[in-house]
């Protein structure tokens, strides 16, 4: 998988979920630029996905097995979404505490990925 990609999204990942931290510290919900951030890290884990798919269509394997590695990625690419869903139903700072949230969840799913499609090499 492409390493770049994996590190330009956990650090994607935590810089929204640093962005949307401070508009807890301020008490605000979250607002448009919020979903525009958003929708920035959600296309960067749909190419992520498309990447990984592509690869294993390839005959490329991961080190941990093909079924855990898609499920991560699907669960990668849903993980700012669902948080984003959210966030519309609750229109107060604990709008922003969910999609923070559920951006840290994005990096740590990075961290998994990339440990189990790395780890191939090793």
């Amino acid at each position: 998988m492409l390493d770049a990609l994996t590190a330009a999204l956990g650090v994607a990942a935590l810089a929204l979920a640093a962005w949307c931290g401070h508009a807890v510290w301020r008490d605000q919900p979250t607002k448009d630029w919020h979903f525009i951030g958003m929708a920035v890290v959600t296309l960067l884990t749909l190419a992520q996905l498309v990447v990984g798919l592509v690869q294993l269509g390839r005959g490329e394997k991961p080190a941990q097995g093909a079924v855990l590695f898609v499920a991560y990625l699907v669960g990668a690419f849903a993980a700012v979404p669902a948080a984003g869903l959210l966030s519309l139903t609750e229109r107060t700072k604990w709008g922003s505490v969910t999609v923070a949230a559920g951006a840290v969840v994005l990096a740590v799913l990075e961290v998994r990925l990339y440990d189990i499609w790395g780890s191939a090499g090793a």
